[in-house]
């Protein structure tokens, strides 16, 4: 089995912080799609562990949140009561 050197793994992470999508980091990166996905899911899985043992017991009165945001379900101006 192959093993990407850390440079590539870190390009890989930093195409696909920068918002490329897995097909564009695979050509960008040259290396193949799967691999992008497989690094991608070993990084979640090492992101989550990092932030459940760093991040605790916080006293925020104000949260600022990055503005990427997705429709879930439908638009709202389509959305029945129940929907919402």
């Amino acid at each position: 089995m192959n093993r990407l050197d850390t440079s590539d793994r870190a390009q890989i992470i930093r195409c696909l912080c920068e918002g490329n999508s897995i097909r564009a980091t695979a050509r960008l990166c040259g290396c193949a799609i799967n691999t992008v996905v497989k690094l991608s899911l070993e990084m979640g899985a090492a992101c989550i562990g990092w932030h459940s043992e760093n991040v605790v017991n916080l006293s925020s009165l104000v949260v600022q949140v990055d503005e990427i945001w997705a429709f879930v379900g439908c638009k709202e101006k389509v959305a029945t009561p129940e929907k919402l």
